[in-house]
């Protein structure tokens, strides 16, 4: 039986069949299949930027051009001649090309790539090749073709593209172990990209998405792995407490954003009423906000939580001679632009060959008529008589031809029928001639000066096809949003101070404040111990809880004023410190870590607020003042982990509140950096002012609003729409030039703002669509530098605002800034006064040396107590 089975079966021949072990065949398949995927499938050729399924939906449409629309069905079963798949990948192909709006004019419904809405059946919708795609996209006479895979027809190896396609409409693929993803660009941007190139300059590449939005390009890398892109929906505040999204983010429809929105809101993160799409030709979602909800706080919370941001990894891998290679988008212009001037070369290069070729036929044919060569053919008897009879007429002439004569070309000259040698006329032959010649001497000047030919091909293509194609995508640069921050409060925060628990779940227990689930707590302990632990339903952090709080990260502003017992020695230690940075769920020693050493006295002040406290000595102590006040102002703030200094040798009684502090951080200097539109304390932009309590803000934009604001820094505004943006003085005259929309002319005011409404935008000029703020200021004595015309002759004069106008009402209109067409006007910077310079020391009427001058604190500075002996003793210090 064994011997049965370990026999080779022979063939008919009687040979034996070789056996393949199955693992070597599974090695082979794999590699077969990844190769396949990734070069016939995934990754597009760098040389046109299309996919194999691309490429043959466009040749198969160019071989059934005929100016008119195709049936999409139609031309899914012609491109089935060329591709081997089914037609369900192909209708996807057509569709997905179709609605890049680039290389196919399309009728019906396309669907929508805004709503995710899908296609009509292919029966259904029509296409054809746009007019840029016949410019751009085929020639023939510079393809390379290869057989269909059944070997019945002929296909483009690649297309001939002289344009950077690849970037333009931009492609995603996944094949076996590979991916890409090459974001698309805007049209105007590649041309005037590959004239930079042409002109020996790097161009700068950013992606544009056809769904517009807000875009921060800072890490994109070039579009190479390892980049980064994010992208924002176009958020805008409406009216009665809504935000209207305008644009969403490349890669989101609006139900998947709406959708985003909704699973935020169930979970907490965002507190809304009402999500309605009104999306019709524009982009429209309306969000309705809950009651007491902030409409800047909402959008950096839509950004944190929902796919009003997204992130876009870009990954530009493309096929080069068989190969997958990764570049940047700058290398892949750079090779499309190179290909594009050799193409146009060898477009004219074939160009003069065919010019040449038409002037020597044209050349012969004047010489075979006008020297009656036809008739020396008359008496010849053969076929080889008439040939060497003509060659013989035209022996003479030969020497001026660029190339020998050949048996074809004396063939040619034997077709030309009797009717046209009769009416040929010298005059057309040689202004035929003469034209032919013109455009062979244009072709070889674009063939010696090939840069700037192919540099005007790309101008004509952006005259011809540019219109339309503008930037969509804002390029911004994002403020980076903290989550924990932003979050809406959907929890509540209990403690039970004696076990030391500490979460939202213990609903029985003493309520703390209002939180979100992604915040962080700070616990301070009696025994002199704080931890910093993320927020739980119910979380043990220590008996003897004497403060709990949320916990804000680098807030410079919260300090803590602390009085302990140091456990060694016995005396009474105080500081003042700031908690900015921890690790979660490690305890930290706020005292000098001794055994006994306990808290005596504690308070959090959210501004460094510095209070006084009463201090009360035991009965036996041997102070002899057993009562007296300490400043906490007369101490600096120093770090967390300070020893602090001694306030009292002796044992304290008992410590009370005597008078409410007041901060001694000074105010907080507020900074506005435009290219975010967002107020910051790092000193980034331009510095608004020193802000204190109740202080505000003014902004005023271009629209012609003014609104007021807190110095809150999770403020937001329309950066590119703020004309001027301070710190808010009652009392300070506002002087504005609008223009009228109504009456098309420009109008001063003058004003006081009335209004103190905080975050409410206020109109003060003329309510037309047209009508805009042109200046405004706040100076005492604006100036304005205006360029007139009057008749033939312009004038520039200076004006001052304020004797232009009184001040009146903020809703007054104004009146008219001059009769005359006003050409330029901008606002001229006031001249500051130059301060008295002191020549010498004499001139003070002062002592140099004299210690009575005042010195100046600054702000945050702090004062050091000077106590002596004396007094140590009668206080109990020290």
């Amino acid at each position: 039986m064994s011997d049965q089975i370990n026999d080779k079966p022979e063939d008919k021949e009687g040979s034996l069949h070789e056996s393949i072990p199955v693992t070597g065949m599974y090695k082979d398949w794999f590699l077969d299949y990844a190769s396949y995927v990734i070069l016939e499938r995934a990754v597009p050729a760098i040389e046109d930027g299309l996919k194999p399924v691309q490429r043959r939906i466009l040749h198969s449409m160019k071989e059934m051009d005929d100016g008119r629309f195709n049936k999409v069905a139609n031309i899914i079963g012609q491109s089935m001649q060329y591709h081997p798949h089914g037609d369900q990948s192909i209708g996807d192909a057509i569709v997905n090309l179709g609605q890049k709006e680039l290389l196919i004019e399309t009728q019906g419904n396309w669907g929508d790539i805004r709503t995710g809405d899908g296609a009509a059946a292919s029966r259904y919708i029509e296409a054809r090749l746009s007019k840029f795609a016949l410019e751009v996209v085929f020639n023939p006479q510079t393809t390379e073709w290869q057989l269909s895979y059944d070997g019945r027809k002929k296909e483009p190896v690649t297309l001939p593209v002289k344009f950077p396609l690849l970037l333009a409409q931009g492609v995603e693929g996944i094949a076996v172990g590979l991916s890409t993803k090459i974001l698309p660009h805007n049209f105007i941007e590649l041309i005037n990209g590959s004239i930079q190139i042409l002109q020996g300059e790097r161009p700068y590449l950013l992606p544009d998405f056809p769904t517009g939005g807000l875009a921060d390009f800072s890490e994109y890398n070039e579009g190479q792995r390892g980049g980064r892109v994010k992208v924002r929906a176009r958020i805008e505040e409406g009216e009665n407490k809504t935000l209207l999204i305008k644009d969403i983010p490349f890669g989101t429809t609006t139900n998947s954003l709406i959708e985003s929105i909704i699973k935020a809101n169930d979970k907490g993160k965002i507190k809304i009423k009402k999500v309605v799409d009104n999306t019709a030709k524009d982009v429209e979602i309306q969000i309705q906000l809950a009651p007491g909800q902030s409409p800047d706080m909402t959008i950096d919370a839509l950004y944190a939580f929902t796919d009003c941001e997204v992130s876009i990894s870009p990954n530009a891998c493309v096929i080069i001679q068989d190969k997958p290679v990764f570049l940047s988008v700058n290398d892949i212009l750079q090779y499309n632009t190179k290909q594009t001037k050799e193409l146009l070369k060898r477009e004219l290069e074939i160009r003069k060959a065919e010019l040449m070729e038409k002037l020597l036929f044209s050349s012969l044919e004047k010489i075979f008529i006008e020297n009656r060569i036809y008739r020396d053919i008359e008496e010849c008897e053969t076929w080889d008589a008439v040939i060497a009879t003509i060659d013989k007429g035209l022996e003479p002439f030969k020497p001026d031809f660029y190339r020998e004569i050949t048996t074809e070309d004396i063939i040619r000259l034997t077709e030309i029928k009797i009717k046209r040698i009769s009416k040929f006329d010298a005059f057309k032959a040689d202004e035929l001639m003469r034209k032919l010649e013109e455009e062979l001497k244009e072709v070889n000047y674009n063939l010696k000066h090939l840069t700037a030919y192919a540099i005007k091909y790309y101008e004509n293509l952006l005259v011809k096809y540019g219109k339309g194609r503008e930037r969509k995508t804002e390029i911004r640069t994002f403020d980076q949003i903290e989550a924990n921050v932003v979050a809406a409060n959907n929890a509540k925060l209990y403690v039970n101070r004696v076990d030391g628990f500490v979460g939202y779940g213990l609903k029985k227990d003493e309520f703390v404040c209002d939180c979100s689930d992604l915040d962080d707590i700070i616990v301070f302990r009696k025994d002199g111990k704080c931890i910093v632990s993320r927020i739980q339903e119910k979380g043990f952090v220590g008996k003897d809880i004497l403060h709990v709080a949320v916990f804000r990260k680098g807030d410079e502003r919260m300090t803590y004023n602390l009085i302990y017992l140091d456990g060694t020695t016995g005396r009474a230690m105080v500081k003042r410190f700031q908690v900015l940075a921890v690790t979660r769920d490690r305890e930290y020693e706020l005292t000098k870590g001794t055994k006994g050493s306990k808290v005596l006295y504690f308070t959090a002040n959210p501004n460094g607020e510095a209070e006084i406290v009463t201090v009360y000595l035991t009965q036996g102590a041997k102070a002899r003042v057993k009562v007296f006040d300490f400043d906490f102002s007369s101490i600096e703030i120093k770090g967390r982990g300070a020893g602090g200094n001694i306030m009292t040798r002796y044992p304290i009684r008992k410590i009370q509140l005597k008078m409410e502090g007041v901060s001694t951080l000074g105010g907080l200097n507020i900074y506005f950096d435009r290219s975010v539109g967002r107020l910051n304390t790092d000193q980034r932009g331009v510095l608004i002012g020193n802000f204190l309590g109740e202080d505000k803000i003014i902004v005023f934009y271009k629209n012609g609003e003014y609104e007021l604001t807190t110095f809150e820094l999770t403020n937001r505004y329309e950066a590119q729409n703020v004309l001027l943006i301070e710190k808010f003085d009652s009392q300070k005259v506002v002087s504005a030039i609008y223009y009228d929309g109504i009456s098309k002319t420009y109008f001063v005011k003058r004003f006081l703002v009335e209004t103190s409404t905080i975050n409410k935008k206020f109109s003060f000029i003329s309510d037309h669509k047209q009508s805009y703020l042109k200046i405004v200021s706040t100076e005492k004595q604006p100036q304005v530098k205006a360029k007139i015309q009057k008749g033939k002759e312009q004038e520039e004069n200076e004006y001052d605002l304020d004797m232009l106008i009184d001040v009146k009402g903020w809703k007054s209109v104004g009146n008219k800034f001059s009769s005359h067409q006003i050409l330029e006007m901008e606002l001229i910077q006031p001249k500051k006064e130059a301060e008295p310079q002191v020549d010498n020391q004499e001139n003070t009427g002062e002592d140099a040396d004299s210690d009575d001058t005042d010195e100046s604190l600054e702000v945050g500075s702090t004062i050091d107590l000077k106590i002596n002996k004396e007094d140590e003793d009668q206080l109990g210090l020290f």
